[in-house]
C-alpha cells in the first residue's frame, strides 16, 4: 500500500506516519569527513546487511536530477540527500514501506512511512529493519550519549517519528503559529510538506518530535500520539463550526475547485496546490464525491514537475506542455 492510500476513520484529517532512525558505522568519519572510498564502502555494508532479495538498491551518483528530484517528490530521498555530491544510495522494500538512505548526512538514515495515523506499525517495520542492520554491522553507539549522530539534535535514540496532517480549517483561522508555537513548549516541532524548511502547500504539515536525547522510545510516541489526538480534534471541531452563510461559501469555493480541475486545459502545479485543499475538504465533508481521496493523494505526486515528466510517454518539451500534461492526468483521474 502507497502511504497515500490513506483509509478509515483517519482520512479527513491524517494523510501518513513516518518513522526514521538515523545510525552511523563505528570506525568511519562523518558526513563530509567522509571519502568517497569509505562512502562506496559503507553502501555496500548497508546494502549487504539488508539483504539484496529484500531491498532494491539505486545510485543517486548514476542517476539523472529528474528522478532524483522525482524520488524527492514521493518522499523516499531527502532534498539534501538528492543535492549531495559522491557515493550514495536508497535501498527500497516496498512491501515495508521501507527505505534507507546510505551516506546521507548520517552514514544510514532509515525509515518507514505508512498511510493514516499508524505510528506503533510504522515504528514496529522500521525496528526489525533496524535490528538487522544492528545485527550485521557495527553501529556507533555511547553508553550515555545513545546513538552517535551528525547532528547532536540526534542523539540518543536517533528517532524521529511523524505525522503528516491535513489542517485547512486550523490554517484558515490563522492558528498555524500559535499551534507550532504550543507544540515546541512540549519538545514536538511543526513543518511544510517536506520537513524543515519548505512550506505548507495544501495546508498540509508535519508533526514530529524536536529531542531524542534523554527521552525513550515509548515515550517519544506516546507524546506524538497524545499530541495528534489534540490537532485532530480541533481541526474537525472546526470544520463543523462552519454554518450558514460561510458554510454556503466554503461549498461554493470547493465547487468551483472542482470545475476548475475537472476542464481547465492548463494547469500549474501551484495551481494544482490551491485547489487540492479545497477537494481535499470537500471530500472530507461529503461535498465532492466524483473522485476518492486515495485518487487526489496519488496526484498530489503523479502531478509534481519530475515525477510527471518521468510518468509521461514523452517529456514535455515546455513549461506549458507540462501544465497542459498535467490538466490530463487530473482528467483522467475524476470518475466519469
Amino acid at each position: 500500500m502507497a502511504w497515500y492510500e490513506v483509509k478509515g476513520n483517519d482520512a479527513d484529517t491524517v494523510v501518513s506516519t513516518r518513522i526514521r532512525f538515523a545510525r552511523n558505522l563505528a570506525g568511519f568519519r562523518f558526513d563530509k569527513g567522509l571519502t568517497a572510498d569509505d562512502a562506496r564502502t559503507v553502501i555496500d555494508r548497508v546494502g549487504k546487511a539488508l539483504g539484496e532479495a529484500d531491498f532494491t538498491r539505486t545510485d543517486f551518483d548514476k542517476v539523472s536530477a529528474v528522478e532524483a528530484q522525482s524520488l524527492v517528490e514521493q518522499h523516499l530521498a531527502s532534498r539534501e540527500f538528492a543535492a549531495k555530491k559522491g557515493p550514495r544510495a536508497l535501498f527500497r522494500n516496498d512491501n515495508k514501506s521501507v527505505s534507507v538512505m546510505a551516506c546521507e548526512e548520517d552514514h544510514i538514515r532509515l525509515q518507514c512511512i505508512l498511510p493514516g495515523l499508524a505510528l506503533r506499525d510504522a515504528y514496529r517495520f522500521a525496528c526489525e529493519c533496524d535490528d538487522a542492520l544492528d545485527a550485521a554491522l557495527d553501529i556507533a553507539f555511547d553508553e550515555k550519549l545513545g546513538y552517535l549522530t551528525h547532528c547532536p539534535t540526534n542523539l540518543g535514540t536517533g528517532l524521529r517519528a511523524s505525522v503528516m496532517l491535513f489542517l485547512p480549517a486550523i490554517a484558515a483561522e490563522g492558528g498555524i503559529p500559535s499551534l507550532a508555537r504550543q507544540l515546541a513548549q512540549i519538545g514536538l516541532t511543526m513543518r511544510g510538506l517536506y520537513g524543515e524548511g519548505s512550506d505548507s502547500r495544501g495546508c498540509l504539515y508535519q508533526i514530529s518530535n524536536q529531542v531524542t536525547l534523554g527521552l525513550s522510545e515509548e515515550e517519544i510516541l506516546k507524546k506524538l500520539e497524545d499530541a495528534v489526538a489534540t490537532v485532530i480534534e480541533r481541526e474537525r471541531a472546526l470544520r463543523r463550526a462552519v454554518s450558514g452563510e460561510d458554510a454556503e461559501r466554503r461549498a461554493d469555493r470547493i465547487h468551483r475547485a472542482e470545475g476548475i480541475l475537472r476542464y481547465a486545459t492548463l494547469i500549474s502545479s501551484e495551481e494544482f496546490f490551491d485547489h487540492f485543499t479545497d477537494i481535499k475538504l470537500g471530500i472530507a465533508l461529503g461535498l465532492v464525491t466524483s473522485i476518492s481521496d486515495e485518487a487526489l493523494n496519488a496526484l498530489l505526486i503523479r502531478c509534481l514537475p519530475a515525477t510527471l515528466t518521468l510518468g509521461a510517454a514523452k517529456p514535455p518539451e515546455s513549461g506549458t506542455a507540462r501544465d497542459r500534461l498535467r490538466a490530463e492526468l487530473i482528467h483522467n483521474a475524476w470518475e466519469v
